[in-house]
């Protein structure tokens, strides 16, 4: 259900999901598998012109409610993703509310787009005890950039909150129920691009594919949310240059952090963790030579320069990755 107001001023949506399998390779919609017992509702209003004119507000209300503890589940490859192989491996039920507010649009001449996540619920049993766990966590991020001509400066800072204390009765590591970001470089990140697995840790990842969240998840697509994580600290700065109506290239550089390591140092039987992870250097160059969306060719290139933290996890490794990727839509 969907509504404007007051001459589109005001926009709001209610609405309800139950997930689907996804094919694990593909990670497209597995229509011969039976729906997911992941049920999600979301209600969400717009606000224009908030503060000033230009600026878009977006307050959100999301639950998600997870019933996924009957069975467990392999995907196509014959691994493990429910429960995820992590902490005491059980299957698990949870009951989640997000309380979001957003806000994208311009001061004058600086761009601002932000999001700010309060979740709060309920786990059953954790990840690392047998009892019921109490879920709150937090996540913000802020992008700010500003016009020179042809050129856009832009800098970014994200935050997902850890868990402390694996052992207690409260999971405060922020994850979400699905992950794209369009954020600090997006998929020319290595970190937002790569899945990169906790070696020791059981079938996880740190960061999973076209994800920015330490969740330590199984899989971004068929594993369950994960709040009992070591969190993500993000900073960075970009540059977008226009160099032609159809060539755009831009740069990124951002240096990443768990927010504590104390959960990881549980998972891999290593204590000492240290909390820097590296800089996450990037470089893209996108051509649309209609200047239309049509045909869209993009080229990028990315490259981890890993600190102590990552250097503890997996030694002597600065990882890279080259992409090429291209679109055609009629």
């Amino acid at each position: 259900m969907f509504g404007i107001r007051e001459n589109n001023r005001y926009q709001y949506n209610l609405a309800y999901f139950r997930r689907i399998e996804k094919d694990t390779n593909s990670g497209l919609n597995d229509l011969s598998q039976s729906l997911r017992k992941d049920d999600i509702i979301v209600a969400n209003l717009y606000r224009q012109d908030t503060l000033i004119h230009g600026f878009t507000a977006q307050g959100t209300v999301v639950y998600n409610r997870n019933r996924e503890s009957d069975k467990v589940h392999y995907d196509d490859n014959g691994f493990i993703v429910r429960p995820a192989a992590l902490g005491r491996e059980v299957p698990r039920d949870y009951d989640v509310v997000y309380l979001g507010l957003n806000g994208d649009g311009h001061f004058n001449r600086w761009n601002l787009t932000t999001s700010m996540y309060y979740a709060l619920g309920k786990e059953k049993p954790g990840t690392f005890v047998a009892s019921d766990v109490d879920i709150r966590a937090f996540f913000a991020a802020f992008e700010v950039s500003r016009d020179f001509d042809w050129i856009r400066a832009r800098a970014s800072f994200l935050y997902g909150s850890a868990d402390k204390d694996p052992f207690d009765k409260k999971a405060t590591g922020f994850d979400a129920i699905a992950q794209n970001p369009l954020f600090a470089g997006a998929d020319s990140s290595y970190w937002i691009r790569q899945a990169v697995p906790l070696v020791g840790g059981g079938g996880v990842t740190l960061s999973s594919r076209n994800g920015v969240l330490n969740d330590l998840r199984s899989s971004g697509d068929e594993g369950q949310s994960n709040f009992t994580n070591p969190g993500i600290i993000l900073a960075g700065v970009g540059v977008d240059m226009d160099v032609l109506p159809t060539l755009r290239v831009s740069f990124n550089v951002n240096d990443l952090s768990f927010a504590d390591t104390k959960v990881l140092e549980v998972a891999r039987n290593q204590g000492g963790l240290s909390k820097h992870i590296g800089e996450d250097v990037s470089a893209s160059v996108i051509y649309r030579p209609f200047m239309t969306q049509n045909i869209v060719l993009r080229t990028s290139y990315a490259k981890l320069f890993t600190g102590n933290g990552y250097g503890a996890l997996f030694p002597k490794t600065n990882p890279g990755y080259f992409m090429f990727n291209a679109i055609f839509t009629y």
